[in-house]
């Protein structure tokens, strides 16, 4: 069995970005949910922006989970997350 352990460099802020700021990697909390998200991917589609997310708790890998948000939304991004 082989184990690859990644390294990773946390950028902490506290900011209100809009939809077409957000790239993978961003944490973000949602407007509707109490929890904190990573992005995977951002994708431009019909209606809005299509996020695909994952749990940004770090305790167990979650269920994937995309949202469709419109450039009108506001999201608070926490942080930045670099894997190498």
């Amino acid at each position: 069995m082989t184990s690859v352990t990644g390294v990773a460099k946390v950028q902490v802020v506290d900011e209100l970005v809009e939809p077409g700021d957000l790239e993978a990697g961003d944490v973000i909390a949602l407007p509707d949910d109490d929890g904190q998200f990573r992005i995977l991917t951002v994708r431009l589609g019909q209606g809005g922006f299509i996020l695909r997310l994952s749990p940004a708790d770090g305790v167990a890998p979650g269920p994937d989970r995309e949202v469709t948000l419109t450039v009108a939304a506001r999201l608070r991004r926490y942080g930045h997350i670099h894997t190498f």
